[in-house]
């Protein structure tokens, strides 16, 4: 059993960090007060080519594992760049994975190398203002007429709605009254974002402004029938294949952003002098940091045992929303921690653990819950019985 990050893992860290590192946290104070979306940062992870990390190398990409893909969204959100940084390239990383599992040649090679060299953006669009986490009761609909298919619905948390060319868009192309099995119906299309048909509104939220997050409003889009990913009826199937991969890099995330607020408070607490000696020096300061170092190297186990078995094309429902709980909650604390270690600086925008804290809460809420993830493990694990 080897603990050690492999060589070819140290140099792609390394390399990251290359990359984050012409973007300082001023850059990233700016963006969280101004917004607009890092075009900047986007560019200049996708021209080191580390888009890609997880796609396959016959489309442009690196083919590496979801290990190596969340190493590296960890070390983005630790440099300081936090959710906003992640965030901006989280969907090319991990979104089109149903297409990579069930998409013909064709679409693979039509879709995939946009997304690899960042020429395209993609939205994720699966969340309803009046469903929320029940997504087998999405009211989107698909109807097909001819050689296409008509949609009409809305969308809610849809990240760089904005900026995107392109939406992974699930909708209902069977009424759920007429199906055998309420999973069935669903289907999966990735198409373009066509704003004449789709009304994007953004939303104001507590963090990370600098990606967007917004409502839609579907009304007639028109999706060519070449864009339906795999079969109708089947795209709740196939959006599985995408949720543990998404949970394990929102957790590595949720670490980065935990380990950039720690840094920020030890360093603070070593040279904050009260009282004549460094706030540091007081067991009531140095307890609560090492608590959260502790947490958050837990927390990086767990992360790294769900890469590990969804890489091993092994089973790893479990461990990944097992990942994603303790680290948006490691993640939460370390950030929390470091506002309280820096006292009332902890509150001003300059020391930047304040954005820290309100990103740390995207983690905890996206994008499933922490009261649902506990559920899953209760049945799936326990063996109780399923609650809700």
């Amino acid at each position: 059993m080897d603990f050690d990050l492999t060589s070819d893992q140290l140099a792609i860290r390394a390399a990251i960090e290359d990359v984050c590192r012409a973007f300082d946290d001023e850059y990233w104070r700016r963006k969280d007060a101004a917004g607009g979306f890092p075009e900047d940062f986007y560019a200049a992870v996708a021209g080191a080519g580390w888009l890609g990390i997880a796609m396959p190398v016959e489309y442009g990409g690196a083919g590496l594992g979801i290990s190596e893909a969340a190493l590296m969204m960890e070390t983005i959100s630790a440099s300081g760049a936090g959710m906003s940084g992640a965030s901006a390239v989280h969907m090319n990383v991990f979104g089109l994975h149903p297409v990579v599992v069930h998409g013909t040649p064709e679409q693979k090679a039509r879709w995939l190398p946009p997304i690899i060299s960042g020429q395209n953006k993609a939205c994720f669009g699966v969340t309803e203002p009046n469903t929320g986490l029940n997504t087998l009761k999405l009211k989107t609909r698909a109807v097909k007429q001819g050689d296409r298919y008509v949609v009409h619905g809305q969308k809610i948390w849809i990240s760089t709605a904005q900026v995107a060319h392109k939406i992974l868009l699930l909708a209902r192309t069977t009424p759920l009254e007429e199906v055998a099995k309420p999973t069935h119906g669903l289907s999966l299309f990735y198409t373009g974002l066509d704003r004449s048909r789709i009304e994007v509104r953004e939303i104001e939220k507590l963090g990370r402004k600098a990606v967007d997050s917004n409502q839609l409003f579907i009304d007639g889009l028109e999706i060519p029938a070449g864009d339906l990913i795999g079969e109708e009826g089947r795209g709740f199937e196939y959006i599985l294949h995408g949720m543990n991969p998404e949970r394990v890099l929102l957790a590595a995330e949720a670490v980065g952003l935990g380990r950039a607020a720690l840094r920020k408070a030890a360093a603070y607490a070593g040279e904050r002098i009260v009282f004549d000696r460094p706030i540091g020096k007081n067991q009531g300061v140095q307890h609560p940091l090492a608590e959260r170092w502790v947490e958050l190297e837990a927390a990086t186990l767990l992360y790294q045992k769900a890469a590990w078995l969804y890489d091993q094309g092994r089973p790893c429902g479990a461990e990944a929303n097992a990942a994603k709980f303790l680290c948006a909650e490691a993640g939460f604390h370390a950030c929390e921690t470091a506002v309280l270690t820096h006292g009332g600086m902890g509150y001003a925008k300059e020391y930047d653990v304040e954005r820290y804290l309100r990103e740390s809460m995207l983690p905890r809420i996206a994008p499933i819950s922490p009261q649902l993830i506990l559920c899953f493990i209760a049945e799936k694990v326990l063996g109780l019985p399923k609650s809700y």
